[in-house]
């Protein structure tokens, strides 16, 4: 792996290996979702076909409360990776986001990558810029690259962590809130505020929730460190700090836990492996659960066949942890018994004074 100041093209090839090689998680932090221990109901009585697990999620109805999460574009072989999951998530009637679409701006003949409308022509397609990106564009320019897509939503990724270590990473986040505000107001689609593998705290909701954005994907500490990414592709000072700050973030499940109360609709990505996973996260307030890191590994091992095999396992355990749990719905297990470990009790309790 090249540790050079390499082009857009480059880094995104760089990202999809090093994500595809689960070298990059978060070494001593995790999500604290297996924090959250579901009660078990023996006496569920009804069928368990009875389950529904339909969620609507930014205005779209979603057959199972699960986004197969942005991860790539840019490149011939990301346009690959993303017409197949796309397709996958027509098929089983998911949400699926976007990689950033920066490459889009710097590189327009790139622009092929991300469309993926001809093989999901329903589904829900998040797009995504980030802050900085679009503090630099004017609304009516990301709105046309919208439509290059056809998203249903933008995803305004907040990833200053990751940008600290990145080479040739951007430095000045200023205007980051009047940058949200004027796209709320302006663009005309739903904006979702989103992190990158570091978690939105208490006060980052309270702010967005302020500014009348009704949607965010927490992308919480404990799966893929975004700060280790870039870490790998370093060198020299910025590896050293990559190394000291690989663990940083705010762990998945106190993110949602924190964000829980303020009425914004969460999707919870961050270090989610399983259908378990996703159930935790709907306990603590999430509407949906995203995967990004999984459903790559099980694209690069099975194609598009494995992909398929892989999120119909994770659907089924949604509805096995729904049924088990004695609830018909999955919106019904945020008022379900739980029980929260001390880990993510103490995050819960503290953070939400920060």
């Amino acid at each position: 792996m090249s540790k050079q100041p390499a082009g857009i093209e480059q880094r995104k090839a760089d990202h999809i290996a090093l994500c595809a090689s689960g070298e990059v998680e978060f070494r001593d932090k995790t999500s604290l979702l297996e924090e959250v221990g579901l009660v078990h109901d023996a006496l569920p009585d009804f069928h368990v076909d009875e389950v529904d697990l339909s969620t609507t999620l930014l205005g779209k109805r979603l057959r199972a409360p699960l986004v197969i999460s942005a991860m790539t574009g840019g490149t011939d072989r990301a346009a690959a990776i993303n017409s197949d999951l796309a397709r996958a998530a027509e098929t089983l009637g998911l949400g699926f986001g976007l990689g950033s679409q920066r490459a889009m701006v710097v590189r327009p003949d790139s622009a092929w990558t991300f469309r993926i409308r001809e093989v999901a022509p329903t589904a829900l397609v998040l797009g995504n810029l980030g802050v900085v990106q679009a503090r630099e564009m004017s609304t009516a320019q990301i709105r046309a690259l919208l439509a290059d897509t056809g998203a249903d939503a933008v995803c305004v990724h907040l990833n200053p962590a990751m940008e600290l270590i990145q080479p040739g990473g951007d430095r000045d986040f200023r205007s980051g809130r009047d940058t949200i505000a004027r796209l709320h107001g302006e663009l005309g689609l739903p904006v979702v505020v989103k992190e990158t593998g570091c978690g939105l705290s208490r006060r980052v909701g309270e702010v967005v929730r302020d500014i009348g954005v009704r949607a965010v994907d927490v992308s919480g500490a404990g799966g893929t460190s975004w700060v280790g990414v870039e870490t790998r592709r370093a060198s020299g000072a910025a590896e050293r700090l990559g190394e000291e700050f690989w663990d940083w973030g705010i762990p998945t499940a106190a993110s949602i836990g924190l964000l829980a109360d303020l009425g914004l609709e969460i999707i919870a990505t961050g270090g989610l492996r399983s259908g378990l996973d996703v159930a935790r996260a709907l306990a603590l307030g999430a509407r949906a659960g995203g995967m990004a890191a999984p459903v790559l590994r099980a694209y690069e091992a099975g194609g598009y066949d494995g992909t398929i095999a892989f999120l119909e396992g994770v659907i089924q355990s949604i509805r096995a942890a729904t049924f088990l749990s004695g609830c018909k719905r999955p919106s019904e297990l945020a008022a379900a018994p739980r029980v929260i470990g001390p880990r993510l009790s103490a995050w819960l309790q503290q953070a939400r004074r920060a």
